[in-house]
């Protein structure tokens, strides 16, 4: 099972999103930003080429959230990648727009065969993504990540941020003591697993 815990990202593209968000922090540490970046190759697996690598005007969200460039660009210049991110305000807007596109002509996806080959892996099932920056000046930066958090080879680490998930979206739709009431449940194990599930849903009405 795969929780989608860091990112509202495609799948296949999470890997990418947590590298690019590294690589953004690189950046900053050597006091530059997205505008020194040459060139960008992505090795990927085949199913994040087939399903996500697009080029070309995106018309929508819909197109930007399946569009593994827009979602490697968008943290390399901003350092985050949020919902709004794929809204036409964020997109189309005259400054960033531009600079979104001119980052995204940058990148270049190409198959690793090894990424394709743990993907079908059944003991490994992992989802990676390895980009190569080349920046004005020749220096060369890379990120590596294989599993994005909420694989269950990042278990450990993707449960706390699963449940501040979790509690960040209570939040938006209840009040204080339901939100509370839900959590007890919910993070009660034993509790939860004795308890009808009518009854559970039940928390959940408006």
């Amino acid at each position: 099972m795969l929780f989608k815990v860091s990112y509202p990202a495609e799948f296949h593209a999470q890997t990418a999103v947590e590298a690019a968000m590294k690589l953004h922090g690189q950046l900053a540490e050597r006091g530059l930003n997205a505008s020194a970046i040459r060139s960008i190759t992505v090795r990927t697996h085949e199913a994040c080429l087939r399903i996500i690598d697009k080029k070309g005007p995106l018309a929508n969200p819909a197109d930007r959230d399946h569009c593994v460039q827009y979602m490697i660009a968008v943290p390399l210049i901003f350092g985050r990648l949020t919902a709004a991110d794929y809204e036409d305000a964020v997109a189309l807007d005259p400054l960033w727009g531009p600079r979104i596109d001119a980052v995204r002509d940058c990148i270049q996806c190409v198959e690793e065969p090894t990424f394709t080959a743990n993907y079908h892996d059944p003991e490994k099932r992992s989802i990676a993504n390895s980009l190569c920056v080349e920046l004005h000046d020749g220096t060369v930066l890379e990120e590596t990540v294989e599993y994005p958090i909420g694989h269950r080879r990042r278990r450990e680490e993707g449960l706390p941020l699963l449940v501040e998930k979790f509690k960040a979206n209570l939040r938006r739709r209840f009040a204080g003591d339901r939100q509370e009431e839900i959590l007890a449940v919910s993070l009660d194990r034993e509790r939860l697993e004795s308890m009808p599930v009518n009854e559970y849903v039940d928390l959940y009405a408006l």
